[in-house]
């Protein structure tokens, strides 16, 4: 494969390149990915800043909210000047500063049942970094039925989790249903304002969150599949704990249920973005 850098690109990926899991085939192929982030939140916001500092080429961010002042504590993709602005359309005005190779698709818009699979078989990759538990299982029915990988996110107070899911190309694989069949009863868990959330773990988790996407875009290291990774910044301490498939999934198993989208009642957010 012939590939053609511009001098600006070679300085600018160069401790990439010399890298020799990555080299320049593996940037090459960043520069050819499409990522979709659904959240553009204290997890979408590192999340996008590394991903377009690392040159994936095309970057869909979705969400329906504006940058409000409460956001700036952890969604460092946002500023001051950009309150009452849409965060899809303030964290692409960031990218763009950041690396002109990378072109963005700012959806100002609530993923639906109605636009969930459209959106998202136009990408390689999905990152789940929203802030609450229909829009997760929305993500993940989707990601099932177009066989896309998903890189999900979550933080609450102190704590967060990270897992990837991909049972399309692995039998054996869970996914998000495996761990969590359906939402919590409305009310058990407490919302963002009533919880709280410490601001730069959003920075931790949501770095995590990139650096799994780019090994899955360049096929390299060891996936997540099959494992959830839990953070307590409390203790200072993440743990990997063994995921495995339900058998008796409602999406994924052999028993499955659900064979279309199913569009849950949105609450408060939950576990945080």
């Amino acid at each position: 494969m012939e590939i053609n850098f511009t001098e600006e690109q070679l300085e600018r990926y160069s401790r990439h390149i010399i890298l020799p899991e990555v080299g320049p085939e593996g940037q090459a192929k960043l520069l050819s990915s499409r990522v979709l982030i659904v959240g553009a939140g204290g997890l979408g916001s590192p999340t996008a800043m590394y991903l377009a500092a690392a040159g994936v080429g095309t970057i869909g961010i979705i969400d329906a909210d504006c940058v409000d002042l409460s956001n700036l504590q952890r969604q460092i993709a946002h500023g001051q000047d950009r309150l009452g602005m849409p965060k899809a359309e303030s964290a692409k005005k960031t990218i763009a500063n950041l690396n002109p190779d990378v072109k963005v698709i700012a959806y100002n818009e609530r993923l639906t049942s109605e636009n969930a699979r459209e959106i998202i078989r136009e990408y390689d990759l999905v990152l789940d970094g929203s802030d609450n538990f229909p829009t997760r299982f929305l993500v993940n029915d989707a990601c099932f039925f177009e066989k896309k990988p998903l890189v999900s996110a979550a933080m609450f107070r102190f704590e967060g989790q990270l897992a990837t899911f991909k049972p399309h190309e692995d039998a054996d694989g869970p996914c998000y249903r495996c761990l969590y069949p359906e939402p919590p009863p409305a009310g058990l868990v407490p919302s963002c304002s009533e919880a709280g959330i410490l601001g730069a773990l959003a920075g931790a988790v949501g770095t995590m969150q990139a650096v799994e996407a780019l090994k899955e875009l360049l096929g390299i290291g060891e996936s997540l599949s099959g494992w959830l990774m839990t953070f307590d910044a409390l203790r200072m301490e993440w743990r990997k704990l063994r995921l495995r498939k339900d058998p008796h999934c409602p999406l994924c198993s052999d028993k499955a249920t659900i064979h279309e989208l199913v569009e849950y009642e949105q609450p408060a957010c939950t576990w945080q973005a």
